[in-house]
């Protein structure tokens, strides 16, 4: 729940304060948003299977972004595109938490149902 009232709040902070992001940070900046993306639905995939800690989402939330901070960084430095990886590793987590928040959130809502004798269709 705590991760869900982040994203509410700072969605409506990032609307309230907007601000335009140099061209050169754009880079910087998907990877971050990915980092974050990424620990908000872990966490909230956590929270779902009831084993959330708070710390270690905190911690997640900017080793992940700090980690995926310096690939671009060093990608720059080297001039050869790392955070590319940075970019697969954060999309394919987002879409496996996505399918598993997904799943679980069926299994409540379906089983719900079914205990009550009410027909989902």
């Amino acid at each position: 729940m705590l991760a869900i009232i982040g994203t509410i709040l700072g969605v409506i902070i990032g609307i309230w304060m907007p601000f335009d992001i140099p061209v050169s940070l754009l880079k910087y900046t998907a990877i971050a948003i990915l980092a974050a993306l990424d620990a908000i639905f872990g966490g909230i995939r956590a929270q779902l299977e009831e084993k959330f800690v708070l710390v270690k989402f905190i911690s997640s939330f900017f080793a992940n972004t700090a980690l995926a901070g310096l690939l671009a960084y060093l990608g720059d430095i080297w001039v050869v595109d790392i955070y590319l990886g940075a970019v697969v590793a954060f999309s394919i987590r987002l879409f496996q938490n996505l399918s598993i928040i997904r799943e679980e959130l069926f299994e409540r809502f379906w089983w719900h149902t079914r205990s009550s004798g009410k027909d989902p269709d």
